[in-house]
């Protein structure tokens, strides 16, 4: 009897590894996430000067989204991607740096006050695959506050370039020095023994692909956050030449640098994804693509032209905006064996949902701490599918060259826009009027107060903090 049970024991066992054996590894997952590229600045997207075809390639490969968001500045949509939570919950509504200078003082309003740094009471992705077996390793920007806050503290076994910086001083090797963005002297760790004339979105991607040779037998999350196409606006100048040449008249997009900028991203795009071809794990590598905001429709002065970054025409405004420029944002993702190819979903989705979906890819349980995010992987399988959500929400309690401090809400194909300093309503219908030019808000005042009302208890929900009046500001005079 002993004996038979021996054997059984051993004929099980031997089972089991051999199951395990022939069962699929769990997924590799590759985030691609651009910096400031605007919705419409992609060939697949509508963009006329640009060329993308490696971005647009992915995008015929995998899952478009056309009503993707996340919040309207940096730091805030990175801290959201990370936990899953809304930056209004987190009280992480600016960038980091913006949150430790209070804001202007001759203003109507006191910005709302935010925090600087992702907490450590935090549950990140990172942490969560790194605990499942994964390989965790960021590449380039993180801008979640400082040393103490590094992406080595949330999870990541690997960081490559991570600081609280928001922007480096430059894009050509050795990628450091001062004045650009006040006196303090700014670098990008870990690009050491390069030479002059590398270029920074080149040396990440070589970075990243280091990293993938390295995982060996473990599956790994590489998160690859590129500073381009965040000033300063610094390309090659045969890009630049190429640019310049094919610029024409009434050409939506008229900034060559910009454009040059957006070319080696999407250059450095396709060598990635030919590297996980090349080293056969393309058919087990998830591929997301993002930007962490609307396109800047700034004027950067490093170049002495007096046209916009870029235009993120047929929507409204840009980065710091309520307005669709300044949220909406281009969201691809291919996971082979499960998305279609070439597929384009309407539904609307928000960065913030990325944890739960990663979670859901790695074969693991949902987190009941990422309150504000859904699994879209419903969506991944059948574009045309719906989540079931009724509201987005979008918050940002101060001032930028693009807004006064706002909240937004969008249920169906409704969006209304409250405006602290003066509590201005704005009510849009964006299926009728993506650009928002006509406000319906005295037309549809039930209709204003309704959305309203789901505005004002969502941020008591979730404690969003508010700006105040000011009491040092004077109204000049008529």
């Amino acid at each position: 009897m002993k004996i038979r049970m021996a054997l059984l024991s051993v004929l099980l066992a031997s089972g089991l590894r051999a199951a395990e054996a022939g069962a699929p590894s769990r997924p590799n997952i590759l985030f691609i996430l651009a910096d400031d590229l605007g919705w419409s600045d992609l060939g697949c997207y509508g963009a006329d000067l640009h060329e993308t075809p490696q971005i647009d390639r992915l995008a015929k490969e995998g899952v478009r989204f056309t009503q993707a968001y996340a919040m309207s500045v940096c730091s805030p949509t990175r801290a959201t991607l990370m936990t899953g939570k809304h930056a209004a919950r987190l009280h992480y509504t600016i960038w980091s740096e913006g949150a430790i200078g209070g804001g202007p003082k001759k203003r109507a309003l006191r910005e709302a006050e935010a925090v600087s740094a992702l907490s450590h009471d935090e549950t990140t992705i990172a942490k969560l695959l790194h605990d499942a077996g994964y390989l965790t390793a960021l590449v380039g920007k993180w801008h979640l506050g400082g040393w103490e806050y590094y992406p080595e503290t949330h999870g990541f076994d690997i960081n490559i370039g991570g600081t609280g910086w928001g922007a480096p001083q430059t894009f050509w090797w050795p990628y450091s020095g001062s004045g650009r963005y006040g006196a303090e002297f700014r670098y990008v760790p870990h690009l050491e023994y390069g030479k002059t004339g590398e270029y920074l979105t080149d040396r990440l991607t070589d970075e990243a692909m280091q990293v993938i040779d390295r995982a060996g037998d473990k599956p790994f999350f590489l998160y690859l956050a590129h500073h381009a196409v965040h000033t300063p606006i610094e390309a090659k100048p045969d890009d630049v030449r190429h640019f310049e040449g094919k610029r024409r008249d009434g050409m939506q997009h008229q900034h060559p640098v910009y454009a040059a900028m957006t070319k080696n991203l999407d250059d450095n795009v396709g060598r990635i994804l030919n590297h996980l071809s090349q080293r056969g794990l393309d058919k087990n590598t998830v591929v997301i693509f993002a930007s962490d905001n609307g396109g800047y429709t700034g004027k950067d002065r490093s170049n002495g032209r007096t046209i916009p970054v870029t235009d993120n025409s047929p929507l409204r405004s840009g980065k710091g905006s309520l307005y669709e420029g300044g949220i909406r944002v281009p969201l691809m993702i291919r996971w082979p064996g499960v998305t279609p190819s070439g597929a384009a979903c309407d539904e609307p989705v928000i960065l913030t949902d990325m944890l739960q979906t990663l979670l859901h890819i790695a074969g693991l349980p949902p987190s009941a701490d990422a309150a504000d995010g859904l699994d879209l992987t419903p969506l991944l399988k059948d574009p045309g599918a719906k989540l079931g959500r009724d509201a987005l929400f979008f918050h940002y309690p101060h001032y930028y060259e693009t807004t006064t401090p706002v909240s937004a809400v969008r249920m169906g194909d409704w969006k209304l826009l409250e405006y602290f300093e003066d509590h201005r309503l704005e009510l849009y219908n964006l299926r009728d009027d993506i650009g928002e030019l006509r406000n319906l808000a005295a037309q549809q005042p039930d209709r204003a107060a309704e959305l309203l009302a789901r505005l004002s208890a969502w941020r008591e929900k979730v404690g969003a903090a508010l700006p105040t009046p000011n009491p040092d500001f004077k109204k000049a005079r008529p």
